[in-house]
């Protein structure tokens, strides 16, 4: 019969050694949940629930700029504008170019809050009616130099070499120019009425700009690790261009075009302010605040409106490209 736990010292070496390979064995239990729940998958415990997702610039912008007071105010003001601009009669009953001579330079009246200019027309109905004219040149103004310039300044920055430098050049050219100065010499040889006319002027003078915003961020998000990493692996350049270059560039060409789009809005204004731009009997601000200016003293409601009307116009996108700017920079954060 082999000699029982008593034999050995009361039984103490039994029990430590029973305790040292509990103790191993809760080790080798431990690491093996550990390993497990490694390799889990993300979310609840059956792996079914939400999954942290990697942010991007983009979606964290979009973050910011609903916590931004700045960005909501003027993007409430913008939506007014266009909603405005595409339906006037939702607000302004009226007929703009209905004028009655024996009430110019009348004050407020009951329907007509506003008060009549110097020609009878009433100037609530026009002030209303001219935010089309003036949101849509400055709309389409700035798609056309944000499309112009980024497509020139961005070629130029990926390739360089004689591309870059004769667009260099050339933009110094335009940057020579005057704008108030050549739209005074290009638009008064053009008789016609219509928008289009000041929307190429504006074009025509305003994609160096963003070209060279659009050229500069291409130059820098070229050199990137990810861009570099691409080409080694024989991407193409349109490739590149589209997927990876592109996207990350884009942002600050973005923000001046937002903050542009105010400056077109008063660009028109000034030209149809100095008769060259937008004429009669087309509604503009421009136009109300020229013939406006000559009654100033005597009936100050006519031109104190639109003139109000394209400031707040002018704020409101200055203030948006603002708060896009500031979302959109990450040394901001």
């Amino acid at each position: 019969m082999p000699p029982g736990p008593h034999l050995s010292g009361g039984g103490r070496a039994p029990e430590d050694g029973a305790i040292a390979a509990t103790g191993m064995g809760g080790a080798m239990d431990l690491a093996t949940e550990e390993g497990a729940s490694l390799r889990k998958p993300l979310g609840g415990p059956d792996g079914t629930g939400p999954q942290d997702k990697p942010r991007s610039l983009w979606s964290d912008a979009w973050r910011d700029l609903r916590r931004n007071p700045v960005f909501i105010i003027s993007g409430l003001v913008i939506l007014f504008l266009v909603v405005i601009s595409l339906w006037p009669s939702l607000i302004a009953s009226g007929n703009p170019l209905k004028c009655d001579l024996a009430k110019a330079q009348e004050g407020s009246q009951p329907g007509h809050p506003f008060g009549y200019n110097g020609q009878g027309c009433d100037v609530y109905t026009r002030t209303v009616y001219g935010a089309r004219v003036s949101v849509t040149v400055g709309v389409c103004a700035t798609l056309g130099v944000a499309l112009l310039g980024s497509v020139l300044g961005g070629l130029a920055g990926f390739f360089g070499g004689a591309w870059d430098a004769v667009l260099s050049r050339v933009t110094d050219i335009f940057f020579a120019i005057p704008v108030v100065l050549g739209g005074l010499v290009l638009l008064s040889v053009v008789t016609s009425s219509t928008i289009w006319p000041v929307i190429g002027f504006m074009v025509l003078l305003g994609w160096p700009q963003i070209s060279r915003i659009a050229r500069g961020s291409v130059i820098t998000t070229k050199q990137n690790d990810y861009v570099q990493a691409a080409r080694a692996l024989g991407a193409s350049n349109s490739r590149m261009m589209l997927r990876h270059i592109t996207p990350n560039a884009v942002a600050p060409v973005i923000v001046v075009a937002t903050i542009a789009l105010g400056t077109y809005i008063s660009l028109e204004a000034t030209l149809s302010f100095l008769g060259v731009g937008l004429k009669p009997p087309t509604v503009s601000w421009g136009i109300d605040i020229s013939s406006a200016s000559q009654y100033i003293r005597t009936a100050p409601h006519a031109l104190l409106w639109p003139a109000g009307a394209l400031a707040v116009t002018v704020l409101a996108f200055i203030m948006l490209g603002d708060a896009v700017r500031d979302a959109l920079d990450p040394k901001l954060r």
